[in-house]
């Protein structure tokens, strides 16, 4: 497990991306069907339903929650994951639901960024690995736009100032380093 910085904008440009996210797809489905027959039965689909923990800690602390009240989660999630329901989830199922909950989060979050424990494997830790963690110039008026509300009409040659490695963008380091300049 890992802390990242994350946002709304990590997340839809993995999803966007379709070789990256479609291959984390694939892989992941491939390790979750363990009996290989090209679905995932409630089981196999649990395991990583499970493994997001979202049911059974409250912000990170482990809490006590009725084994029937999570079957019944688990169960409706389930359901979600089986559109034409047949009792097993199809990679293409798996695929769709998998994305909407990504976009789901990333509206969630918004552009904010939040720092965030994130598991390995999981899709979020692949969409952090998937993001340069670099703001072009063109991507700076945006980011204060959206994060602060302000009109960041920045001139390039400021923003050149501010680029210590003269690669025409802006790392986290340097924009730490600015902003305690300042």
């Amino acid at each position: 497990m890992s802390v990242e910085v994350l946002d709304s904008t990590t997340i839809v440009s993995f999803v966007e991306d379709e070789e990256a996210f479609n291959g984390s797809i694939h892989d992941r489905f491939a390790r979750l069907d363990t009996d290989r027959d090209g679905f995932l039965s409630y089981a196999e689909l649990l395991k990583e339903l499970q493994s997001l923990r979202v049911f059974e800690t409250h912000f990170g602390i482990d809490v006590k929650t009725e084994p029937d009240e999570l079957a019944r989660v688990y169960g409706s999630l389930f359901v979600q994951f089986d559109h034409d329901s047949n009792g097993a989830v199809d990679l293409e199922e798996f695929k769709a639901e998998t994305k909407q909950m990504m976009l789901a989060m990333a509206n969630g979050l918004g552009c904010l960024p939040v720092q965030m424990a994130l598991e390995e494997d999981s899709f979020l830790k692949k969409a952090v690995e998937h993001h340069d963690g670099l703001l072009s110039y063109a991507d700076f008026p945006r980011v204060f736009e959206t994060h602060f509300g302000i009109d960041a009409r920045t001139d390039p040659d400021e923003l050149a100032q501010c680029d210590h490695n003269s690669n025409e963008t802006l790392d986290l380091r340097e924009f730490k380093a600015e902003r305690l300049s300042k």
